[in-house]
């Protein structure tokens, strides 16, 4: 099952990131976007890491507050639960 998680968490990361890039690159070539539901939903699947990431590398949504303060907020609930998780299996 870790396993299985750790894969997923790569996967939507990559995924994410990928949007991300995909998105700015759009934007710059004034064609069709992703839309900002897509990206906030990868970011709640698990993938607000490489979301932030890809903000960062792309300078991509960084005037949002959806994004500059939402995607960060996604993040630490996440994070609160994986330890919550941990501190159940008595890993913590």
């Amino acid at each position: 099952m870790l396993k299985a998680l750790w894969l997923w968490l790569l996967l939507i990361n990559g995924t994410a990131f990928a949007l991300c890039g995909v998105d700015k690159w759009k934007a710059v070539q004034g064609r069709w976007r992703v839309r900002e539901r897509t990206l906030l939903l990868a970011a709640a699947l698990g993938g607000s890491p490489g979301l932030l990431l890809a903000m960062r590398v792309f300078h991509h949504k960084t005037r949002h507050r959806k994004f500059t303060w939402g995607v960060p907020a996604i993040l630490v609930l996440q994070a609160a639960v994986l330890v919550w998780m941990a501190v159940q299996r008595g890993r913590l």
